[in-house]
């Protein structure tokens, strides 16, 4: 029997399994089935006549010959989904579809209300979220999977197109009856002896205040680390340690259980911002969310009310 003829489907099901390094996850982001996917694959090695990738068990990984093809493939790929935009963008004006990376934190803080008011401005526009923590997001901005992300800064200009929108600062918190608590300020070299409640690895203020502490001239011994603040903030409140937070989270605090005092020497910023590859197509209904976002987070949380106009 011929095999089929090579089609974008196939390049787009492989650089996905490929990206993914799992036939399941692949067919789940790709709303197919696991045994499509996985014939369609098979379709393409055959008319290839060659292995795109060792399975070994339930894991894979790509052959030589996979790593040849992801190379042309992921061009290809690209290519086509920035030439099929262009064009939906011509045919369907302010129809599409948006894939957005929010960290926790930042999308329960910030984003509810942006995102309701966008639908009833453009109910035809749907919005996929994806939560994870800054540095995954960024990553996933990087290589496609996402189309633009909150993150927090600072990030490399030279592969993103940037705005703003909120610049803060980290403020310490400690439980009631601590030796700082109702302090004005503390420096940061006072934390030296304490122990410290973090988020998780792979959100960006866990290397943040690390990093901070170490220039400071000690490591911070950390007991606990989450991905939830508030879980952060009960863990103060129950005396396991001490934790450095967003002025924005700080104030959803309960002030009678945790004192909040100022941080300084030095002052850590936290700013966000939403993130897209300078290099890659920007959808109509993507460039729509990005001057819209821009509009209504620049007016509510920056100073100036202005988030500066980004670059499309």
């Amino acid at each position: 029997m011929e095999a089929e003829k090579m089609d974008i489907r196939q390049l787009q099901y492989f650089v996905q399994v490929a990206r993914l390094n799992s036939f399941s996850r692949a067919a789940e982001s790709l709303y197919i089935s696991q045994p499509t996917i996985s014939k369609m694959i098979r379709n393409l090695e055959v008319e290839l006549g060659a292995d795109l990738f060792y399975r070994e068990g339930k894991s894979i990984r790509l052959t030589d010959a996979g790593e040849i093809l992801l190379t042309k493939a992921q061009n290809i790929v690209e290519s086509f989904v920035s030439l099929s935009s262009e064009l939906d963008s011509l045919r369907n004006l302010k129809q599409g579809h948006i894939r957005i990376g929010l960290p926790p934190m930042v999308g329960a803080s910030f984003f509810p209300a942006v995102i309701g008011e966008f639908h009833r401005r453009y109910p035809d526009v749907t919005i996929r979220l994806h939560e994870d923590g800054a540095k995954k997001v960024e990553d996933d901005v990087e290589t496609g999977l996402l189309d633009i992300g909150a993150i927090v800064l600072p990030v490399n200009t030279a592969i993103f197109h940037c705005f703003t929108f909120v610049e803060e600062k980290l403020e310490l918190l400690v439980p009631a009856g601590h030796r700082l608590a109702g302090r004005a300020s503390v420096p940061l070299r006072e934390l030296a002896e304490e122990e410290f409640v973090l988020f998780r690895e792979d959100f960006a203020l866990h290397d943040r205040i690390i990093t901070e502490c170490v220039k400071t001239g000690f490591q911070p011994k950390v007991v606990y680390e989450s991905s939830q603040w508030d879980l952060i903030s009960r863990m103060v409140e129950a005396g396991m340690g001490i934790a450095l937070l967003p002025e924005t989270i700080c104030r959803d605090i309960d002030r009678t259980r945790i004192s909040v005092v100022s941080l300084t020497e030095p002052v850590i910023p936290w700013q966000l911002g939403m993130i897209w590859r300078r290099d890659r197509y920007l959808s109509f209904a993507a460039r729509e969310w990005i001057h819209f976002a821009m509009g209504v987070l620049g007016e509510r949380y920056l100073p100036s009310g202005e988030a500066g106009q980004p670059e499309l």
